[in-house]
C-alpha cells in the first residue's frame, strides 16, 4: 500500500485525517430524516428534546460508523485504488491502518448503541432491537461475508435505514407512537437520501465492474442510473404534494419545493457530467436533502 509520504506528499495532522475518514459532508443528509421526524413530533405537540437530541446523535453515528466501515472494508475487498475518483479514502491512501480504522468504527458503533440505550429506557426494548438492525446493516453494507453494497442492495438499505426507519423512529421516539404524516415523509426524505447512493455509484461505475463491485449501477448502465436518481429527485416532491392533496400534510409542507432549484441542478449534472465531476452534485444532492427537510420544518412551524 502506498503512503503519502511515497508520492512525495505532505501528510496531514492526526485530526485532519480522521476528519478525512468520518467524511462530514456526509453529515447534514443523515440530520435531515431526524429534522422531519422532529418537526412532524412537534406539530404534533408531542416534542420531547432529549429523544429528539439522541435520535439526531445516532444518526450521525451511524453515518461516521458506516463511512468508517465503508474506508476500510472496500479497501480489503480492493474496490478502493489509486484510481479512486472520489474523497481520499484514508486507508486505501496509507493514512491510518485497516486496524486503526477498524478500532474507529468499533467506537462510533458503540457509541450509537450506547445512546440507543438512552431511548430504549424512554420508549421500550424495540429500540434496542430496531438500534442494533441499524448498526448491523451499517456494517454489512461493505463488511461481513456478504456486503448489501456488493449486490445492489445498497439502495434498499439507505432507503429503509435512513429514511423510514429514521423519520419514523425519530417520531416515535418522542411521540410513543406513529403517524401518517411520519410514514408518508419518510418516503420523500428516504428518496433524497438514495439519490446520494445512486450518485455515488454512477461517479464509479466502471471502476466498480473493473473490481467486481456488483451495485446496481453496473447492472443498470450509465443511462439507467441517471433515470433511477431522477426518479429518487422527482419522487420526492410528488410524495410530499401527495402527502398535502391527501390532507396528511398541511399545505404548508409545501415549502419544501423551495428546494427544488437545488434538486434541478444537481439532476442537470448527473445527466451531463461524468467521473469527478459528479463529486460537485453528491454534495449537492445532499443540500437539497437537508434543505427539503429543514423547509418542511419551516412550513409547520408556519401552520
Amino acid at each position: 500500500m502506498l503512503t503519502a509520504a511515497d508520492h512525495g506528499q505532505v501528510r496531514p495532522g492526526r485530526a485532519r485525517v480522521w476528519l478525512l475518514a468520518i467524511r462530514p459532508k456526509t453529515l447534514p443528509a443523515a440530520a435531515a430524516s431526524v429534522i422531519a421526524g422532529t418537526a412532524l413530533a412537534w406539530d404534533d405537540g408531542a416534542f420531547s428534546p432529549g429523544p429528539a437530541l439522541a435520535s439526531l446523535v445516532i444518526a450521525l453515528l451511524l453515518q461516521i460508523g458506516g463511512n468508517l466501515a465503508n474506508d476500510v472494508y472496500d479497501d480489503e475487498r480492493g474496490a478502493d485504488t489509486a484510481e479512486r475518483l472520489g474523497p481520499t479514502r484514508v486507508t486505501q491512501a496509507g493514512l491510518l491502518t485497516r486496524t486503526q480504522v477498524k478500532r474507529g468504527m468499533i467506537a462510533v458503533f458503540t457509541s450509537a448503541f450506547a445512546a440507543g440505550l438512552y431511548l430504549t429506557w424512554v420508549q421500550g426494548w424495540l429500540v434496542l432491537v430496531i438500534g442494533l438492525a441499524a448498526i448491523l446493516a451499517a456494517f454489512a453494507y461493505t463488511g461481513g461475508p456478504w456486503p448489501l453494497g456488493y449486490h445492489g442492495l445498497g439502495e434498499v438499505f439507505v432507503f429503509l435505514f435512513f429514511g423510514v426507519t429514521a423519520v419514523v423512529g425519530t417520531y416515535w421516539v418522542q411521540a410513543g407512537t406513529t403517524s401518517a404524516a411520519a410514514w408518508l415523509m419518510s418516503v420523500p426524505l428516504g428518496l433524497l437520501i438514495t439519490a446520494i447512493l445512486v450518485v455515488n455509484n454512477l461517479r464509479d461505475i466502471d471502476q466498480d465492474r473493473t473490481v467486481g463491485k456488483h451495485t446496481l449501477a453496473t447492472r443498470v448502465g450509465v443511462r439507467g442510473t441517471r433515470w433511477e436518481y431522477a426518479a429518487c429527485i422527482a419522487g420526492a416532491y410528488l410524495a410530499v404534494t401527495a402527502g398535502v392533496g391527501l390532507g396528511v400534510l398541511p399545505v404548508h409542507a409545501l415549502t419544501s419545493w423551495l428546494s427544488a432549484p437545488l434538486a434541478y441542478f444537481s439532476t442537470r449534472m448527473v445527466f451531463t457530467q461524468a467521473g469527478i465531476p459528479l463529486n460537485r452534485a453528491l454534495a449537492l444532492t445532499g443540500q437539497t436533502a437537508l434543505a427539503f427537510s429543514v423547509l418542511f420544518a419551516f412550513g409547520l412551524v408556519l401552520a
